[in-house]
């Protein structure tokens, strides 16, 4: 069974850092794109930036500067670092990656984490 786990989330003051991680677990032959989206309370769940195997990335243009995403291939593992934090980035962010497992191993398929809570106030 394929898992995706976050962490790092938590209260930061506005301008301020946080590193998000996001493992996956599992049988797990080959990982393509992963992801991290979030959700504000009342809002839609959105995409905030996404990585390729390869490396290509793309983000959101509110995150634009302020986020950056990377993985490490051989720790099936991807980082989100957060910096310059705003109130409005206050969310749910989860973690979403396509996966090709040896119990599946035609196609792949779409796993989410859990979720973990970012809280930007003073």
């Amino acid at each position: 069974q394929v898992q995706l786990v976050e962490s790092g989330g938590g209260l930061v003051q506005p301008g301020g850092s946080l590193r998000l991680s996001c493992a996956a677990s599992g049988l797990i032959f080959s990982i393509n794109t992963m992801g991290w989206y979030r959700q504000a309370p009342g809002k839609q769940r959105e995409l905030v930036a996404s990585i390729t195997r390869d490396g290509s990335t793309n983000y959101a243009d509110s995150v634009k500067g302020r986020f950056t995403i990377s993985r490490d291939n051989a720790k099936k593992t991807v980082y989100l670092q957060m910096s310059s934090l705003k109130p409005e980035d206050t969310a749910d962010y989860y973690c979403n990656a396509d996966i090709l497992s040896y119990t599946s191993p035609t196609r792949y398929s779409n796993h989410w984490g859990q979720g973990t809570q970012v809280t930007v106030s003073s």
